[in-house]
């Protein structure tokens, strides 16, 4: 999330097609341009995240934080890092089936399924807390130290989703050469 993500220009409103001229929404200003209004805040949202990543796959990472912010509603950051996977080596197939990953676990490892649960039950606190199996089913594809990593950066996405949805983040002018990695 970077001040220059936060604009408000609008990139596309309508589309010329052969036929007819399609009208889109306006794009909702942001709130508040908190990144310059809070500056030390961002910079340490920044750390956290950069320490939150460190010894996770990035793509396992990027599926992660693109599923926590699905839940989450927050449309910056599933635009944000879908963007980032892709850029990766993501396959589109793959993002595209991740909010249906319950139906669709033949297109990820069980590493992986194990890692969507986990957050899914860090994200919705609400529905029965983290509970012991999901947990244990972690605890079983990552070492000790990867899974701290792993909970940590389910944490901090959630702590940027929580930014983006209140100051109505707009999706659509992320480029992932921008960041490479992650918000910056």
């Amino acid at each position: 999330m970077t001040t220059t993500d936060t604009t408000t220009t609008s990139t596309a409103t309508s589309t010329s097609t052969s036929a007819s001229t399609i009208e889109y929404a306006p794009e909702r200003p942001a709130r508040l341009q908190w990144a310059l209004l809070a500056p030390d805040v961002y910079k340490a949202m920044i750390r956290l995240d950069t320490a939150a990543k460190q010894g996770l796959d990035h793509r396992l990472y990027e599926l992660v934080k693109i599923r926590a912010s699905q839940i989450n509603h927050c449309a910056f950051c599933v635009d944000m890092h879908s963007k980032d996977a892709l850029a990766a080596g993501e396959s589109v197939e793959r993002i595209i089936q991740l909010s249906a990953w319950d139906e669709s676990r033949h297109f990820y490892t069980e590493k992986e399924v194990a890692a969507l649960e986990l957050t899914e039950a860090v994200t919705v606190l609400t529905d029965g807390f983290v509970p012991d199996e999901v947990y244990e089913r972690a605890a079983k594809h990552f070492e000790a130290a990867e899974l701290a990593q792993l909970i940590s950066a389910i944490a901090v996405i959630n702590a940027w989703n929580r930014f983006g949805v209140t100051f109505r983040m707009a999706p659509g002018h992320h480029h992932p050469a921008q960041h490479a990695g992650g918000h910056k």
